[in-house]
This record gives C-alpha cells, sequence and structure tokens, in this order.
C-alpha cells in the first residue's frame, strides 16, 4: 500500500517530567475511545511501564518510538506501520519537551514531533504559577520556532480564577488556545507509584474504577472537539509495510518466554520478530508454572518486578528447579534484568533474602537508588551463543539491583561502552547458553537480538535430545 493516511496525531509534551503526561495523554485516550474513535498509542523513548498503560487505554499495544535507539527512519517507519489511519493517534513524550542526549535537545520529544510532522500539545503543571506560565510556553515557541506547538493543558489548577488568568495569559502572550484544564488533584492517588515509575497495569487492580476516574477527571475537561482538529490538521503520511523479518528460520521452533505480573517488559516487537520467522512462542509464568515445557528449544525472560513477587517465586521451587535444569542442560536462555535476578542464588530486597533459580553464580540485592538508568551501548567481544564477535548493541538499563560482590566474578561477554552494565565495565553475563544482562535491547534498534535467538535455538534443536529436563 502507498497511497498516503491522514493518521490523525498528537504528541502529548511537558516542560518537565511529573508536568501530566501520562494522565492527560490516558485521559485523551478514553474519552476518545468513549466517543467511538479508533486509536492508537505511542511513547517516546525505551519506556516499559508508561507503554503498558498507554496500552490499557488504547485497547491496542502501545509501540515505543525512540529514535536514538531505532534512528528516525525507522522510528517513523513503526509509526507509520503501526498507527491508526483515521482516528487517532497519541505520542507521549518523556521528560521536557527539548531534553534529549546533550545541550542541543540531541533526540528529544521535539525532534520526535519533527521527524513525524506532528503537532505538539504542552501539558503544563500549573502549581503555584500564573502569567510565569506563559513565559514558559513562550520560551518554548521561541526556542525552536520550527516546531508545531499546537496548544497547552494545564494540570494542578487550583480553581476557576486560577484557570482564568493561566489562560488569559497563555492565550495572549503566546497566541495558543487552552485545551482543556485538570483541577488540582493527587493524581498518585489514582496512579501509584514505586520504584521504576508507576505500578504496571498488569498488577492494579482497580482498574475499572480508573477508568471512570480518568475520563471524569481528565478527559471531560479536555476539549476534545478542538484537539481532534488540530490531530486532523497533521500531512498525510505513506504507510509503511511490514519490515523483512530476521534470515533465520524459525519454524519448528518452540520459544517459551516468562509472563506474569512478575515479568512484564516485553517490546511487542520483539515477540513479533521471532513470530514472523515461523517460531512458535509459548507464554510461561513463573509463579504459577510447576517446570518448564520439556520441548523448548530456547527461552526469554524479560524484566519485571521479581523482588516485589519474591517470596510467590521462591515458593515455587518445582519451577526453579526446572529452569535450573535446563540452563545446566543447555537451553539457550535469554534473560534482561529481572529475568537475570530469577537466574541468581537469590535477591535480597528489605532485609529479605528469597532463594531463585541458581543457575547464575551470583546474588543481587535490590537497592533504594538506581544503580543503572539510561541509554547503554556494548560491545561483544566474548564468544557466546546468541552474538558473533564485534557485534554492537544498543539498549537501555533501568535497574535498582545490583550484583553482590562475591569471589570470583562471572564470565561475562561484552564490554561497556555506555552504561553501567553488571559489573567493573561489563554485562552480559554467561553461564553455559545463558546470557543475562542489565541491558534491554528493542528487535527494531537490534535485528541481531531476534537471529541471534533463533540461531541458538536451533543449534540446541539439532544436537540435544527432548526431554532432558
Amino acid at each position: 500500500m502507498t497511497a498516503s493516511c491522514t493518521m490523525p496525531r498528537l504528541v502529548i509534551a511537558g516542560l518537565s517530567g511529573g508536568s501530566g503526561k501520562t494522565i492527560v495523554s490516558l485521559g485523551l485516550l478514553l474519552a476518545s475511545r468513549q466517543r467511538g474513535l479508533s486509536v492508537r498509542a505511542f511513547k517516546k523513548g525505551p519506556d516499559y511501564i508508561d507503554a503498558a498503560w498507554l496500552s490499557w487505554a488504547s485497547g491496542h499495544p502501545a509501540r515505543n518510538l525512540d529514535t536514538y535507539l531505532m534512528g528516525f527512519e525507522r522510528t517513523v517507519k513503526s509509526f507509520t506501520l503501526n498507527g491508526e489511519p483515521t482516528g487517532l493517534n497519541v505520542i507521549e513524550g518523556n521528560r521536557g519537551l527539548f531534553d534529549g542526549l546533550d545541550a542541543r535537545g540531541t533526540h528529544s520529544t521535539a525532534e520526535l514531533a519533527k521527524a513525524l510532522s506532528a503537532p505538539v500539545v504542552l501539558a503544563l503543571n500549573a502549581t503555584k504559577v500564573t502569567r510565569t506560565a506563559a513565559a514558559l510556553v513562550l520560551g518554548c515557541q521561541k526556542l525552536d520556532p520550527t516546531l508545531n506547538i499546537a496548544g497547552v493543558i494545564l494540570n494542578q489548577v487550583s480553581g476557576r480564577r486560577h484557570e482564568q488568568v493561566l489562560r488569559e495569559a497563555i492565550e495572549a502572550d503566546c497566541n495558543l488556545p487552552v485545551l482543556g484544564v485538570i483541577p488540582r488533584a493527587d493524581l498518585s492517588a489514582l496512579l501509584p507509584e514505586r520504584h521504576l515509575g508507576l505500578v504496571a497495569p498488569q498488577e492494579y487492580g482497580a482498574r475499572e474504577e480508573l477508568r471512570t476516574s480518568l475520563v471524569e477527571i481528565v478527559g471531560s475537561r479536555l476539549d476534545l472537539e478542538k484537539l481532534l482538529t488540530i490531530s486532523r490538521l497533521a500531512p498525510s503520511l505513506a504507510p509503511s509495510e511490514m519490515p523483512c523479518s530476521a534470515s533465520a528460520d524459525g519454524h519448528g521452533l518452540k520459544v517459551g518466554y516468562i509472563c506474569d505480573t512478575a515479568f512484564t517488559f516485553y517490546y511487542p516487537e520483539n515477540l513479533e520478530a521471532l513470530e514472523t520467522t515461523g517460531a512458535r512462542l509459548v507464554p510461561i509464568s513463573a509463579l504459577s508454572a510447576t517446570s518448564l515445557p520439556e520441548d523448548l528449544d530456547a527461552l526469554y525472560i524479560g524484566g519485571g518486578f521479581p523482588e516485589t513477587h519474591g517470596e510467590t517465586l521462591s515458593a515455587n521451587g518445582a519451577f526453579l528447579a526446572s529452569l535450573r535444569s535446563a540452563a545446566d542442560h543447555g537451553l539457550p536462555i535469554y534473560a534482561e534484568c529481572g529475568g537475570l535476578m530469577l537466574l541468581a542464588r537469590s535477591i535480597l530486597w528489605r532485609g529479605r533474602r528469597h532463594p531463585m533459580a541458581g543457575a547464575l553464580p551470583l546474588d543481587v540485592e535490590v537497592c533504594a537508588k538506581p544503580q543503572g538508568h539510561g541509554y547503554s551501548e556494548l560491545l561483544v567481544d566474548t564468544p557466546n551463543a546468541f552474538f558473533p564477535l564485534g557485534t554492537i548493541l544498543r539498549g537501555h538499563e533501568f535497574h535498582y539491583s545490583r550484583i553482590l560482590p562475591a569471589g570470583d566474578l562471572p564470565a561475562t561477554a561484552c564490554a561497556v561502552r555506555r552504561g553501567t552494565g553488571c559489573f567493573e565495565g561489563r554485562d552480559g553475563i554467561l553461564a553455559g547458553n545463558v546470557w543475562a544482562s542489565y541491558t534491554h535491547l528493542h528487535a527494531w534498534a537490534t535485528p541481531e537480538w531476534a537471529q541471534g535467538m533463533l540461531h541458538a535455538a536451533r543449534r540446541f534443536a539439532a544436537t540435544v535430545a527432548p526431554s532432558i529436563w
């Protein structure tokens, strides 16, 4: 298909973290769906939890758009491939509008908006401020006049007089419409937070009550008509074709992935990259399954919150023993962050030690502050089951856990060129055919990932008899 589509779209941006971008995005998506519109959601940057909430609000998998990891061409392609042609596409920014890798704002929300030719709506936290809010908005307009800032949504407004002064100042000094006014409220009561950010939707039991509250508190206070009109003024975009699948053939291969409330950090593109080759994906719960399926050819363990489920995971001794046995018998296991923690001997959190699978000769401790946060770049310099020597891996890390020092350090596959990694400038812990790292990879940014998974699975299937654990 080559004909252009309108793909109505808005970028919801802020002046900083905590401006209300997520609340506004969720409210806008829910209000639009209530009106009968088909919607899709996207998250700027490598965020799992905000993207999960956007998936919940939109009713479709939210995609991450990250120009640093994916490059601008692939990022735009991801949007046009997955966007809604005629309804509404909401792209939630991250941090402040111009915050990027450097002082020039490289790979910022503003740069993403320009790459997508998308109008920007600023979510502005108006706590204890009136006309100064107009100065902040005006500064954004002046900093990059090529950026299409189309309106402002006021958040945390204390009353009618506060709203009136803010509205008059912004509309007079910035010549922009105020497109919504959200009253002052303790929004953390709506979306509770913990370390790493918001509580994931899979763990939040009151989602229907939240849906009602977001529509009442946020959605009903947005000027939906004007927002939709602005979204439809964005220029048409040509839709993209599905990218070519990995060169590896996955037909006949069975790849398990651990997916439950403890392990939720998976990019849709990663699972799709395996499925499009013909591989069969098998979801497995580390919380309730008694063992791994016997005929797996590889296992993928994403990130999540094993520490908050430590007692339940530790009590599932049969599953942990099955996981350890599979690793001992050479099953290719690719684990990221939370997956690394599951494969460790134990997790220490809040003074309690929870025994884990023991497939890796190490223990991890969950700390009160982040131990690694941001983009990462690795150089593969040690033979392993998944990546050729010399491969450059661009990813990201966000972990509160660290590996406890104890005797000799385990073997690792990568030198850390950017980021923190596991320890002493290294990442990618190796144990047989196990790879466990703190770096998360995105399949569109690293096509070698899916190829490596399937090549490792094919080798295992060809050389190892079934029913070995």
